[in-house]
């Protein structure tokens, strides 16, 4: 693999950039693999970086449909942050944000990590009292938070409106400084590249069509380029996890839905931390382009589109221009949507199932971007060891039989 640096920026710059060697290599499928991953997304690919890397696993298949990292991958808006409430989830997205902060390095990829803070603001009192209960929960599990004032949310975001004549007065925020943004479509080529040097096989544009089994244990995928055997299969395929497990007579509990985002054009310096509210609900951040980037929850029905309706664009937008005044007459860009798969509990599956050699990493549903690093690494735990790691075991899906759940809609966030 080739390594980036400065020089070799300089020097490929002599030649106009056009000697530059592909980022990773267009193989031809093998017939048989150890491990095959279903998603060629950044928890897919992730998962087949740290299963080479840490587990010496190098026979695997990454199998996308479509091609690298164009999934919910390339439609989110790039949060990162750990401040969830439930010690579960907060030890999981904790450990992600522990590697996103040497992942660029790592994968020697600039991944445009930026630790810009994040916002969550309180408009009521009983939003007070949650934001100080989770602030104290995470302070408890060694992760960073702040309780601040309406004084010092203003003096932080001086353009935010925070007067007391607001429709949803600011009367304070939770401040999490260590949070923040990263670029997506890096994430997903940074790990891509790290594993194709690794020995990973990526396949794109190669459908999964079934899984074969036999004796209760899976063989293989069926593809439209022809059956792959696999020792283990390991599904990552966000909104379309259901779809994969009706392949092997498996129901999981998710629902399935449209997620929209989107972005202004660009404009100069204005936004430098993310700001969230689930009470007026709406969330902005901007980019390094310049871009406001704006989001908010999911829609109400399920389906695969990966596209929304108008009236909820319509009510985000209002959400922003109630805090935001300023932001009334920028333009509109683009919108986009994905499709997020959600649990009851709102928090993820990362677990091998009762058929032999199959593994799910799913219903992550507005947190998946954020958990890449993280997921991936917990998920090849399991699947090179056939045991959970332990920050994955609370995410078994026995859990939904048990009733263990974990409630996380709180701190989940307005979508992110």
């Amino acid at each position: 693999m080739q390594q980036y640096s400065g020089f070799g920026l300089l020097k490929h710059s002599l030649t106009y950039h056009e000697n530059w060697q592909r980022v990773w290599s267009n193989p031809t499928p093998k017939k048989h693999y150890d491990v095959v991953i279903i998603g060629g997304g950044g928890h897919g690919l992730a998962t087949a970086y740290y299963l080479a890397k840490e587990h010496g696993i190098t026979n695997i298949a990454v199998i996308e449909k479509g091609y690298l990292g164009g999934g919910n991958t390339a439609r989110n808006t790039t949060i990162v942050r750990s401040n969830y409430l439930w010690d579960e989830a907060s030890h999981l997205y904790e450990h992600s944000l522990k590697l996103w902060e040497g992942l660029a390095q790592e994968l020697n990829y600039n991944l445009m990590f930026s630790q810009r803070g994040v916002l969550n603001l309180g408009h009521t009192l009983q939003d007070m009292r949650d934001i100080e209960r989770r602030v104290n929960a995470n302070r408890l599990n060694g992760i960073d938070g702040e309780v601040l004032t309406t004084a010092q949310v203003q003096e932080m975001v001086p353009i935010l409106d925070c007067s007391t004549n607001a429709r949803f007065p600011v009367m304070g925020a939770s401040w999490q400084a260590r949070a923040g943004t990263a670029r997506h479509d890096a994430v997903a080529w940074g790990f891509a590249r790290a594993a194709d040097a690794l020995g990973v096989d990526l396949l794109q544009q190669t459908e999964v069509t079934g899984i074969r089994r036999k004796d209760g244990a899976v063989e293989g995928v069926e593809t439209n380029r022809g059956f792959i055997s696999a020792g283990k299969v390991a599904c990552v395929a966000a909104g379309n996890s259901s779809v994969i497990a009706k392949m092997v007579g498996m129901e999981l509990p998710l629902e399935s839905h449209p997620l929209q985002a989107m972005v202004s054009e660009p404009l100069k310096p204005i936004l430098n931390t993310v700001v969230m509210s689930n009470h007026v609900h709406g969330y902005v951040s901007q980019s390094d382009k310049g871009d406001l980037v704006i989001g908010a929850g999911i829609d109400g029905y399920t389906g695969y589109g990966q596209r929304g309706s108008f009236n909820v664009v319509e009510h985000t937008i209002a959400a922003i221009i109630e805090m935001f005044p300023i932001f009334s007459r920028v333009r509109l860009n683009r919108a986009w949507g994905g499709v997020v798969d959600t649990c009851p509990d709102a928090c993820p599956i990362i677990s091998k199932t009762h058929i032999k050699g199959l593994y799910f990493n799913c219903g992550w549903g507005t947190g998946g971007f954020k958990a890449t690093p993280g997921a991936g690494h917990v998920f090849a735990h399991t699947i090179a060891n056939d045991e959970p790691h332990p920050l994955a075991k609370p995410f078994s899906i026995d859990r939904f039989s048990s009733g263990e759940l974990i409630d996380e809609h709180g701190a989940a966030g307005v979508a992110h």
